[in-house]
């Protein structure tokens, strides 16, 4: 007699539902147990897509490409024999469209600091699928753990310029789920604040005082000198 199918299963091959643009992916539909041979259907949000006759109980598998953002999902397949009434259907698939980031961007308000100031970093990449996680650098070494960001927002860390080697070069890396897609930023390097001398002010003063008693004592000469060169005449 003909046994009745299982529903069946609806997997990725690829082992993840994560999919970028243009790229192929393979869904596979199977019923572990039932009498073959079995006709799979597979379906997108409702709408028949394909069909594929197996004449036992090996998988039946979908080819497709990600060419938009509908064909996302959802996605379902209908298992059916020569015993089935209406068929068997399987669980519901969403594929989750991935953007690659691009190359962040650090800056900080400020570009020059002096010993014993705090400071501020920010590293953001305008594009990519959220979330992104970023990580601060100093050098080659890591200043921070990872910091994730759900939201379109600069991830930021808080720095103590204490001696020389504070001021630079600092980088950040930003990553996403998209595969192989890890992208670094721009250098940045504090430049070091001119610290304005105490004794400017006074010598700046000093030498205005000097200017006025040299131009009193030139326009004193007139009443002075010529008065007594008279006098002696």
């Amino acid at each position: 007699f003909l046994e009745m199918l299982s529903n069946p299963m609806l997997i990725p091959v690829q082992g993840t539902l994560n999919v970028v643009m243009n790229q192929n992916v393979t869904l596979s539909c199977h019923s572990d147990s039932g009498s073959p041979p079995v006709r799979y259907t597979l379906f997108k949000c409702g709408q028949k897509v394909s069909t594929l006759n197996m004449p036992d109980l090996t998988p039946g598998l979908f080819n497709l490409t990600i060419n938009s953002a509908s064909d996302v999902g959802e996605y379902k397949c209908k298992a059916e024999n020569n015993n089935s009434s209406g068929g068997k259907y399987s669980n519901s698939l969403n594929f989750t469209l991935i953007e690659p980031i691009s190359k962040p961007v650090l800056s900080s308000p400020t570009s020059q600091a002096k010993k014993g100031q705090n400071v501020t970093l920010f590293c953001l990449s305008e594009n990519g699928s959220l979330p992104i996680s970023y990580i601060f650098f100093k050098g080659k070494k890591s200043i921070s753990p990872p910091v994730k960001m759900q939201k379109r927002e600069a991830a930021v860390i808080f720095l103590f310029i204490n001696s020389p080697g504070d001021f630079g070069t600092y980088k950040c890396r930003a990553e996403n789920s998209f595969c192989n897609n890890t992208k670094y930023s721009n250098s940045f390097n504090f430049t070091l604040e001119e610290e304005r001398s105490h004794s400017q002010p006074m010598i700046i003063s000093l030498g205005l005082i000097l200017l006025l008693l040299v131009i009193g004592f030139a326009l004193a000469i007139p009443f002075f000198i010529i008065p007594s060169y008279k006098a002696s005449e």
